[in-house]
């Protein structure tokens, strides 16, 4: 099993980086080979594997065997795991990364190499850049140290300034066929094909979302909960309550999430600022602490807002195939296991007034992303999925704001 095996339906993208491991192992031996450059943007769409093919290319850069990339000797191990000493990863759980934060990595990026090879900075939420931290990274990028690489993560390229993605070299990757996420599946984690197949499908492509299917019948059932929504919209009330379910719903896995890790967080700090002990000073305790505890709301904010959004993206394929369905496309249908509740919606309703409601759907996703209250976007989205109707301008409905009052 090599570094490039989780890279799932990306041939080509591994082959590029395949050879810029090649061309950086010859800069090594003294010989020049094009292929390497000091700074690589990978983008591609949610579940893509991003992160993935970061971590691999570091992985791979630091791996001395023939075949660089082997994933058994311990750089590759330790690279793809993130304990490698010349590999940072660079992760967050808030809604953005701060200049505080790059201004660490950047002095981690102008150290040598301890082992005398690469020192690979992983960005993989580079689309969370405050503005202030992507000025203080691009010097870095401008003008990296000798031995030093910068992988930088994003949705798309959109999702980077300017000024920084012009100097990187872009690696896009595409969504993974549906057979290829089934075929590792059934391989990589031994799940009957007929469900490989129903998770691969039902996950768009996006990896991590398949193997939860596959693995956790919670996550099927919580799935089939935001799927019957469409289906119980009969009335005003109807819609209010949907929308409350669905926010509620995200909100108690938010928590159910990241509870344990809060715990464990707050009692590590206690630990280290000596609470509880002879001597202690609780009071000089109390800003880390406050400080913490903020963190940890906003990556319960996010965490919220990323369930959320994935029950969105489900409703969009559901739409998606009643809209199949509407025109005869002849396409796979996305919840196959759902036909004959789809022809139900599909005739009772047109082709127009289907675009209209994924266009709903569309609206509450960006009002959501523009910080709007979730449960007032998921309103307004539910009533337009009752109506069929073209969603107003602006991302939320002044009815809705109205009834909220």
């Amino acid at each position: 099993m090599t570094v490039w095996d989780d890279l799932v339906g990306q041939q080509p993208v591994v082959d590029i980086l395949r050879r810029a491991v090649e061309s950086a192992q010859a800069r090594l031996d003294g010989r020049q080979l094009a292929g390497m450059t000091h700074a690589w943007l990978v983008t591609g769409p949610p579940g893509s594997g991003r992160s993935n093919a970061g971590r691999a290319f570091a992985a791979a850069l630091e791996c001395r065997r023939d075949e660089p990339g082997c994933g058994e000797c311990i750089d590759c191990r330790t690279a793809l795991s993130g304990a490698h000493p010349d590999v940072t990863l660079i992760r967050t759980e808030l809604l953005s990364i701060r200049v505080a934060e790059v201004r660490e990595l950047i002095r981690r990026a102008a150290m040598s190499p301890t082992n005398g090879r690469w020192q690979v900075m992983v960005v993989e939420d580079a689309d969370r850049l405050t503005e202030q931290a992507a000025d203080a990274l691009l010097k870095s990028i401008e003008e990296p140290a000798a031995r030093t690489v910068w992988v930088l993560c994003a949705p798309t390229v959109e999702d980077v300034v300017p000024t920084i993605r012009s100097r990187c070299r872009l690696v896009v990757l595409r969504t993974p066929p549906t057979e290829a996420v089934a075929e590792m599946l059934e391989r990589r984690d031994g799940i009957d094909p007929d469900l490989a197949g129903f998770a691969a499908r039902a996950a768009q492509g996006h990896i991590g979302r398949a193997r939860a299917l596959a693995r956790d019948e919670r996550v099927r059932e919580r799935r089939r909960s935001v799927l019957a929504v469409p289906f119980g919209l009969r009335d005003l009330g109807a819609c209010l309550t949907a929308a409350a379910g669905l926010v509620g719903a995200a909100r108690e896995e938010a928590k159910e999430t990241t509870a344990e890790v809060d715990t464990r967080e707050r009692a590590e700090l206690e630990h280290a600022l000596g609470m509880g002990t002879i001597g202690a000073k609780p009071r000089e305790a109390q800003a880390a602490i406050r400080e913490l505890e903020e963190q940890q709301k906003a990556r319960a904010k996010r965490w919220e807002r990323d369930v959320l959004d994935r029950s969105l993206v489900d409703l969009i394929a559901l739409y998606r195939d009643v809209l199949v369905l509407q025109t005869r496309a002849g396409a796979e249908l996305v919840n196959a296991e759902l036909r004959r509740e789809l022809e139900d919606l599909a005739g009772r309703s047109t082709p127009e007034q289907t675009v209209h409601r994924i266009g709903s759907i569309t609206v509450c996703r960006d009002s959501v992303e523009a910080n709007v209250a979730p449960l007032l976007a998921v309103e307004a989205m539910t009533i337009g999925l009752f109506e069929g109707t073209k969603p107003p301008p602006g991302p939320v409905p002044a009815r809705i704001a109205a009834l909220r009052r």
